[in-house]
């Protein structure tokens, strides 16, 4: 079985999320499918959309097929006063596109955002594209208003850039950070972003403090190029007390890998303010750092923040890196010796006791380092 990577963990968060909501079941009763990788949740997801929407019986067929011998209002007020939010979601799902557009459009606002909840996912890109904007705007911000940010995301890289320009203002900033991290289609995610703005990328980032930030190490994973690196800077400015809470919460759930390239990418300035953080100095959150690194081979991400860490906190460190198996050092040596990373281990080194230096000074990969 493949390592379940922090990507994995964020990703396959959401995606059990998404399958629960399917299901109509608790998220903490799948809790058995963490430790799979995102990609085979994700596949399960839609595995479990075809079998529920596929299967239906034909009782729905026949309702769509009367559905469409009377005009638009009747048939949404039949929807709405004989159906409920429930199975008219699932009516709709055998109309076309454009005739189920026609019909939502007739229905109450709060009514339609019920039953978003449960539409066929893969009908959605061919009624919002014929859905009014204005209604469109109207049913999102109704969504944002129920705290529907698993629906929020089935639809929101669907919408069109000006919609998304009336709705982004009207929804809360924790609300638009966890509709991010559960989105559908991630490969939107950037125009999103971009469509923001830096002041209003700012509040979304700083509403991870109140117990989301896993939601923004998932968004800041799904991004790449400047707006990473824009999501990391940001990060980072917040308040002392935020960052080091980001801190623990990684340290807790193992989530090294998905923050440490993010601190790569800062100037050495903003790298410095994470280096002085408390939790930086606790030798329990230090020595669960090494093995991370270990499994993940992420040294060079890792050392430049080494490099600015105070002097106990680089011994608490080194003293850890010591207790590494002899093939662990190797392979470290190696990456190390491969990435001219040697000028940030060294000092490392130094810290150890002499028992593990010679030990170092003994492994195979520094001893051809010594001999070329």
């Amino acid at each position: 079985m493949s390592r379940v990577t922090a990507m994995d963990k964020l990703l396959g968060r959401a995606e059990t999320e998404k399958i629960a909501r399917l299901l109509g079941r608790d998220p903490g009763e799948l809790a058995f499918l963490g430790p799979l990788p995102a990609d085979d949740l994700r596949r399960l997801r839609e595995q479990t959309v075809a079998a529920l929407f596929d299967g239906t019986p034909e009782m729905l067929d026949r309702i769509a097929r009367a559905t469409k011998l009377v005009p638009a209002g009747v048939a949404a007020a039949i929807s709405q006063k004989a159906l409920g939010p429930r199975l008219a979601a699932a009516v709709a799902g055998k109309l076309e596109p454009a005739r189920a557009a026609d019909i939502i459009e007739k229905l109450p606002v709060a009514f339609t955002a019920e039953s978003c909840a449960h539409l066929d996912p893969r009908r959605i890109p061919g009624i919002v594209d014929r859905l009014d904007e204005n209604l469109l705007v109207r049913v999102s911000v109704a969504l944002a208003e129920r705290g529907d940010h698993l629906t929020m995301g089935r639809f929101v890289g669907h919408l069109r850039d000006s919609a998304l320009e009336r709705i982004l203002p009207q929804v809360e900033d924790a609300v638009v950070l966890r509709t991010g991290s559960v989105i559908d289609e991630p490969q939107q995610l950037g125009r999103i972003l971009d469509l923001m703005g830096e002041e209003r990328l700012a509040r979304v980032v700083a509403s991870a403090a109140d117990g989301l930030w896993p939601e923004a190490l998932a968004v800041a994973a799904l991004v790449t190029g400047d707006r990473r690196t824009r999501i990391a800077t940001l990060a980072a400015r917040r308040p002392p007390e935020q960052l080091d809470a980001l801190v623990r919460t990684v340290a807790a759930q193992d989530l090294w890998e998905s923050l440490l390239p993010l601190v790569a990418l800062l100037s050495e300035d903003d790298r410095r303010s994470v280096a002085l953080l408390p939790s930086l100095r606790d030798p329990e959150i230090l020595t669960g750092i090494v093995p991370a690194v270990v499994t993940t081979g992420l040294w060079a991400d890792f050392l430049p923040l080494v490099e600015l860490l105070p002097t106990e906190s680089r011994r608490t460190i080194a003293t850890s890196a010591a207790t590494l198996t002899d093939d662990d050092l190797d392979a470290l040596a190696r990456e190390v010796d491969k990435r001219d990373l040697w000028e940030l281990v060294l000092p490392l080194v130094e810290l150890m006791d002499d028992a593990s230096k010679e030990r170092i000074f003994t492994l195979p990969s520094f001893q051809d380092q010594t001999s070329a």
